[in-house]
């Protein structure tokens, strides 16, 4: 069914900041910006409401002229996954009728208790910067995430928390379909929401961004939300490596050169490390040269290393190192003086693992 004409005509809220919200019900409405403040709890609690006539503590006369005047905009769920290791990846539709998908990754201790639950989250539907290694960037770039439909997936996979177990969500990252800083201003406005203590109250301590390493765009970053932490794919230590993967490397004002010094603006401007995902491919990046390398560039960038064990994705060549390279190749680092973690896959069997997202048919 087309969409109306009133779609084109209605301002969306959930495509609006905080602020931009403030100023909408200022101007268009002539109501007190603290009526914004009720909007907002009403959108992106726990408790978020599909109609405005559901906002009990709105004036009827307020309530009738927003739903004149504007609109919400959604997500719907179309499909839930449950992978055998209790991962959860939900298949979303977006007002276009695209698909979007996102996941609860839970870390449970040795009685299956949750220790950490944290949701992974889109912020386009599918991803321009076409690294070889990741069935997203296979699809190619289809459209831009509003803040309210990056918020939306939140949302929900804290009511799939809750059900599942008990428990609210501890952690949010921006690894899923997309680069994050090519939708830059909802990528802001998401972030605003998510901390806004009116609206998500998460702590930025909790939220990662993750980018295949714009270098303008961190250091916008830094400026504008210096406590998220930032997380960037590196994947490779040198930059022919790099460029043989990640088209962005090909370029000089994007490669490692150019990157390297927005990387030391970041730490020194957040006073934070960031963190270095470097997925280890067998024969390709997984060599002892080049955890020695990886080493290097810790050396001129203050972080920590994710060692990532690939997820297998159709139609391409790479294979996942062995346990024992991967074994040899953490030494290294830690010999070096690299801190350096190892994450394991989630979710793999439902194609929900890191690098596999890529809207996974409901047949």
């Amino acid at each position: 069914m087309p969409f109306l004409d009133e779609k084109h005509t209605s301002t969306d809220l959930k495509a609006l900041s905080p602020a931009g919200l403030e100023e909408w019900v200022i101007e268009e409405l002539g109501e007190p910006k603290w009526r914004a403040r009720q909007i907002l709890r009403w959108m992106y609690t726990r408790k978020a409401v599909d109609s405005f006539e559901s906002m009990l503590n709105l004036p009827v006369s307020l309530r009738d002229a927003l739903a004149t005047s504007a609109r919400m905009e959604r997500l719907t769920v179309q499909a839930l996954f449950t992978a055998r290791d209790q991962t959860v990846k939900a298949l979303m539709k977006l007002p276009s009728g695209r698909n979007v998908e996102s996941v609860l990754i839970p870390y449970l201790d040795d009685h299956g208790n949750p220790i950490r639950l944290t949701v992974c989250v889109s912020s386009q539907v599918g991803c321009a910067m076409g690294c070889t290694f990741c069935a997203t960037g296979k699809m190619g770039f289809q459209e831009n995430l509003t803040c309210g439909q990056i918020v939306d997936q939140v949302t929900y996979m804290r009511k799939v928390a809750s059900d599942r177990f008990d428990r609210d969500i501890s952690n949010v990252v921006y690894m899923g379909m997309g680069e994050p800083l090519l939708n830059y201003k909802a990528l802001l406005a998401s972030l605003e929401i998510l901390t806004h203590p009116e609206a998500c109250g998460l702590s930025p301590r909790r939220i990662t961004v993750s980018t295949v390493g714009l270098a303008r765009r961190i250091r916008d970053l830094a400026n504008d939300a210096p406590r998220v932490n930032l997380a960037v794919s590196l994947h490779a230590p040198t930059e022919s490596k790099r460029a043989s993967i990640m088209p962005i490397s090909r370029n000089a004002l994007t490669g490692l050169k150019a990157l390297e010094p927005a990387m030391q603006y970041h730490t020194s401007t957040t006073g934070r490390p960031l963190t270095f995902e470097y997925c280890l491919f067998s024969g390709f990046n997984d060599s002892i040269e080049d955890a020695g390398a990886l080493a290097k560039v810790c050396q001129n960038v203050r972080a920590k290393v994710n060692l990532i064990m690939y997820n297998s994705v159709p139609g391409t060549a790479f294979e996942r190192t062995s346990e024992t390279q991967l074994d040899k190749f953490m030494r290294h680092l830690s010999k070096r003086g690299v801190t350096v973690t190892v994450r394991r896959s989630r979710g793999a069997d439902i194609a929900a693992a890191c690098g596999q997202l890529a809207n996974q048919s409901l047949t």
